[in-house]
């Protein structure tokens, strides 16, 4: 399933709510709680991380993994929170709007 613009920085957002986690844990969460509808690519995850760090809504820092290998733990800021907070009334509002227009599934 595609993404639209934005929705994966949202995602990544949503996701470390409940803690850090390295970009393996982000993605495969998003995948998980999706019911696996949502495979997010490392090649669009990372500039992501990037672009969400460079806002400061997200922070980072160096661990080690559960599997015991050095891996870079993410973890959403103040900052991050309250934006969160402002897109997902946005996006509740999309939705609601979406399923407005589309209504019932017709029966032919």
């Amino acid at each position: 399933m595609e993404l639209l613009p934005g929705t994966l920085d949202m995602l990544v957002l949503r996701t470390l709510i409940f803690g850090p986690l390295h970009g393996y844990g982000i993605a495969r969460a998003i995948r998980g709680t999706s019911k696996e509808a949502l495979a997010i690519e490392f090649g669009s995850l990372y500039p992501a991380l990037k672009r969400l760090e460079m806002k400061g809504w997200i922070a980072s820092k160096w661990d080690t993994s559960e599997l015991n290998r050095r891996a870079k733990f993410y973890r959403l800021t103040a900052a991050g929170r309250k934006h969160l907070t402002q897109e997902h009334s946005k996006w509740a509002e999309f939705v609601e709007a979406v399923t407005n227009v589309m209504g019932p599934v017709p029966v032919p």
